[in-house]
């Protein structure tokens, strides 16, 4: 009997052991360094980079739409938050502010993939979020953007309006607020080298943005068995009707020979040409110890 009533007692302290939770332990730190982007440093750490001279703030906005049935919605602001980052460490003098994942554009019932802002509520949040960055302590503001509407050149252009009123409003005080527009040129550029090689005419959700996404993402960016049949409508010059029935399936051109390769060249034209036109406004890094 008293066998019977130890097991027991046995019995139950093992139950209600396993009821305890499990210690949490620490887990390695996977950041990488240096560290460049505003949402993974502390306050003490910001304030050490401003202290060393990274008083540059990279302000960059991505985008939530639709961009084909291959390709994640969020694919502006992923791509977007791999650029800054690499733009960041090029520069040595600077740190990525968080992506904004919304730009403008409209939402459609028949694509339901599109969440988007008007230029106005973009304005008022560029010119907000770039006055919150110079009270923290940049001295240089940076706005790009990884979506074209909202960067049409002349008075429609959102980030150049904010920078240029930014800027005349405190350039006396030693502050400059920059637009940087050559992150975006860059896929003029890429496009006239496809079609240098044959590639067929494309743009959203063609080859250019799906190959991005192919090299920067983890597998998940892009749905790629559906790659091979990622065929959408012919783009056409402005105000040009098409000729047949259009496919509406939000790409438009043909994606078909995406590839990590290419993506990989058109993600380094990006940031080689942002850093170009950057250092062209704030000047080179500063020299260490200085």
């Amino acid at each position: 009997m008293r066998n019977v009533i130890a097991a027991g007692a046995a019995f139950v302290v093992m139950a209600a052991l396993a009821l305890v939770p499990a210690p949490v332990r620490a887990q390695p730190s996977t950041r990488a360094a240096p560290l460049v982007e505003f949402e993974m440093m502390t306050w003490p750490e910001v304030k050490a980079a401003l202290g060393a001279g990274k008083t540059t703030a990279l302000f960059y906005t991505g985008g939530t739409e639709q961009r084909g049935p291959q390709d994640v919605n969020g694919g502006h602001t992923l791509m977007g938050r791999a650029t800054v980052r690499a733009i960041a460490l090029k520069l040595g003098n600077a740190i990525a502010m968080p992506v904004l994942p919304y730009t403008p554009n409209n939402a459609a019932a028949d694509l339901p993939g599109t969440i988007g802002l008007t230029n106005d509520i973009l304005a008022a949040t560029l010119e907000r979020l770039s006055e919150q960055a110079i009270v923290t302590g940049f001295r240089n503001i940076v706005l790009m953007s990884d979506h074209g509407d909202g960067q049409e050149p002349g008075p429609a252009n959102v980030y150049q309006g904010v920078a240029t009123k930014l800027d005349r409003k405190y350039a006396a005080r030693g502050i400059h607020v920059y637009y940087c527009g050559q992150v975006y040129a860059a896929n003029s550029d890429f496009n006239k080298y496809l079609a240098s090689k044959g590639y067929p005419a494309g743009d959203h959700g063609a080859v250019p943005d799906t190959s991005e996404m192919l090299y920067l993402g983890d597998g998940s960016w892009v749905r790629q068995d559906l790659i091979a049949s990622s065929v959408g409508d012919p783009p056409l010059p402005a105000g040009q009707k098409p000729a047949g029935k259009l496919l509406n399936n939000g790409i438009t051109g043909d994606g078909r020979r995406s590839s990590a390769a290419l993506g990989k060249m058109f993600f380094d034209m990006k940031v080689d040409y942002a850093v170009k036109q950057i250092r062209g406004f704030a000047g080179p890094p500063p020299k260490p110890g200085r």
